[in-house]
C-alpha cells in the first residue's frame, strides 16, 4: 500500500494556518480561564503559576515516561553542556510566564476581546521582526508587501479597541502589559520552535518551555506573596471549581502545537492565525460573559474585520504558473 502524495505547499500552509487559528481559540480560552482565577485569588501571578505547573505536571507524565521524551532531555543537557543548544533557546519558558501572569492581571477585568487586541500589537510588531531577522525556525522571511500589511491592519483592529471610553475606564498599564504580552509570545514561538528543531523534539521544547516558566514563576509568586501577603491562607484561598485549572491544559496543547507549526508559516504568519482565533472566540466569550471594562460592540466588531484582514492579507498567495500552451507566441 502506497503513501498518499504530500500536500502541496499551499495545502501544507492553508494545514498550518488552521492550527494557528487553533492555537488562537485556546489562548482566548486560557485567557479567561486564568483571567478569572486571577480573580477569585486576588493574585495573577498566582494564577499564572498554577497554570504553568499544571501543564508541567500533565507534560511530565508522556515525557519522563516515554523514551523518546526522555532522550530528548537528554539531548538538550548534552546540547548545553556542548554549546550546541545555546542557552537563549531555554527562554521560551520566561516568556509564557508572562503571558500567563498577565493574563491572571487583566484579562478578568478587561475581558478577552480588549485583551487580546493589546496582544495583537506585540505579536504583529514583533513577528515581523523576528522573521526579518531569521530569529525563527523558518529562517529570514522577508518583508514582503502582504506581510507588512497585514501586520498593520493587525494594528488596526488595536486602534479599534482603543476607542469610545475604553481609556477612561482601565488604567494605561493594564493596556501596556498584553502589548509586552503580545512581543513574548513572539518571541516565544520564535525560540521554542527553534529548540524543538535543534533537539528533534516538539514535546521536549514544550516541556522545557514549561519547566523554565514555573521557575520563573515560583520565583515571582514568592515575591509577591511577600510584598503583598496572602489574603487568607493558601489551601484555603483556591476555589474548588475545577475548570480555574484548566489553563494549564490549553497552554501545554497550543505550545506543542505551535513548536510544530511555526516552522512552516513563520512567525508573524502564525501569529496572525493565532490572532484570529484569538479575537473571534474572546467576542463570543465577552458575549457570553460581559466584562468589566471591555469594548463596545462596535469595536469588536470592526476589530475582528480588522484581523481577518490582516491574515487574508498576509497570507503568501501565489500565481499559477502560466502554461506553454496558453502563453502568448
Amino acid at each position: 500500500m502506497t503513501a498518499p502524495p504530500p500536500l502541496p505547499t499551499r495545502g501544507r500552509t492553508a494545514l498550518a494556518l488552521g492550527g494557528a487559528v487553533a492555537i488562537g481559540a485556546m489562548t482566548a480560552i486560557q485567557a479567561r480561564v486564568n483571567g478569572q482565577l486571577g480573580v477569585r485569588l486576588d493574585n495573577g501571578i498566582l494564577a499564572g503559576w498554577v497554570s504553568f505547573a499544571v501543564g508541567l505536571v500533565l507534560l511530565s507524565v508522556p515525557v519522563l515516561l516515554g523514551r523518546a521524551g526522555r532522550a530528548a532531555l537528554a539531548r538538550v543537557w548534552r546540547g548545553v553542556r556542548t554549546g550546541h543548544v545555546p542557552w537563549w533557546m531555554l527562554l521560551g519558558g520566561a516568556c509564557g510566564a508572562l503571558t500567563v501572569s498577565t493574563q491572571g492581571l487583566v484579562a478578568g477585568i478587561l475581558g478577552v476581546a480588549l485583551f487580546t487586541v493589546g496582544v495583537v500589537a506585540g505579536q504583529a510588531l514583533h513577528g515581523l521582526l523576528l522573521d526579518r531577522v531569521g530569529f525563527g525556525p523558518a529562517g529570514v522571511v522577508a518583508i514582503t508587501p502582504g506581510r507588512l500589511i497585514g501586520g498593520l491592519f493587525a494594528l488596526v483592529a488595536v486602534g479599534f479597541s482603543l476607542g469610545g471610553d475604553v481609556l477612561s475606564r482601565a488604567p494605561l498599564w493594564m493596556l501596556v502589559l498584553p502589548f509586552l504580552t503580545g512581543a513574548g509570545i513572539a518571541f516565544q514561538s520564535a525560540v521554542n520552535g527553534r529548540l524543538g528543531q535543534r533537539i528533534a523534539s516538539p514535546l521536549g521544547a514544550t516541556y522545557i518551555s514549561f519547566l523554565g516558566g514555573v521557575l520563573v514563576l515560583s520565583v515571582s509568586v514568592g515575591v509577591s506573596l511577600l510584598v503583598t501577603g496572602a489574603p487568607e491562607p493558601l489551601p484555603a484561598a483556591f476555589p474548588g471549581d475545577l475548570w480555574l485549572y484548566l489553563g494549564g491544559l490549553l497552554g501545554a496543547a497550543y505550545i506543542l502545537l505551535g513548536v510544530v507549526i511555526v516552522a512552516r508559516t513563520g512567525v508573524l504568519l502564525m501569529g496572525l492565525g493565532a490572532v484570529l482565533g484569538q479575537l473571534v472566540v474572546s467576542v463570543l466569550i465577552d458575549a457570553i460573559w460581559p466584562p468589566a471594562a471591555g469594548p463596545a460592540p462596535w469595536q469588536i466588531v470592526a476589530m475582528v474585520l480588522a484581523a481577518g484582514l490582516s491574515v487574508l492579507i498576509a497570507l503568501p498567495w501565489r500565481r499559477r504558473p502560466v502554461s506553454s500552451a496558453s502563453r502568448p507566441s
